[in-house]
């Protein structure tokens, strides 16, 4: 009797631990591959630790796997590793401090470019519109072209033929 209840014990508690969080196998892959793919492979450095096919991307995965395991959320993970290998190993920059750089340059470079565009733009069009305006002034109005044309009948004897 004893040794019944000793064992159907054992088999309760093998059956609970299967399905605590935190147990072998609570974490979803896709949560690994996640974290995985925002951090920068330092064997590959092109690809991140989710695409790389390198050993140490796959021991990094397994770190994180065991990490998540334990119970350490997706920012903690992150943040062991880059306590460990700097910022460098983030594939996209935090947005504070001197990162902040990194995400507001090319839009101020965006703007720049099109308020400059904007101002060449501008400026020839008013240059146009001065060459358009000067060549009007540099033809005679019609009231001094019919006065020289009167001018000429007089001169001549009778209009041009």
């Amino acid at each position: 009797m004893r040794r019944r209840s000793m064992v159907s014990l054992l088999a309760g508690g093998a059956i609970l631990l299967a399905f605590l969080p935190g147990g072998a196998g609570a974490v979803p892959e896709e949560e690994v591959h996640h974290i995985a793919m925002e951090l920068r492979c330092p064997v590959c450095q092109n690809l991140s630790v989710g695409d790389s096919p390198s050993e140490m991307a796959k021991e990094m995965r397994g770190l994180i796997r065991e990490r998540l395991e334990r119970g350490e959320t997706r920012e903690e993970v992150l943040a062991y590793f880059v306590s460990k290998y700097g910022e460098w190993i983030l594939l996209s920059p935090r947005a504070s401090g001197f990162n902040l750089l990194v995400w507001i340059l090319p839009l101020a470079a965006v703007l720049a470019g099109a308020v400059g565009i904007f101002v060449v733009v501008r400026r020839w069009n008013s240059r146009a519109k001065a060459r358009a305006g000067a060549e009007a002034h540099r033809f005679p109005d019609p009231a001094s072209l019919e006065r020289v044309r009167r001018e000429l009948e007089a001169t001549e004897g009778g209009p041009p033929a």
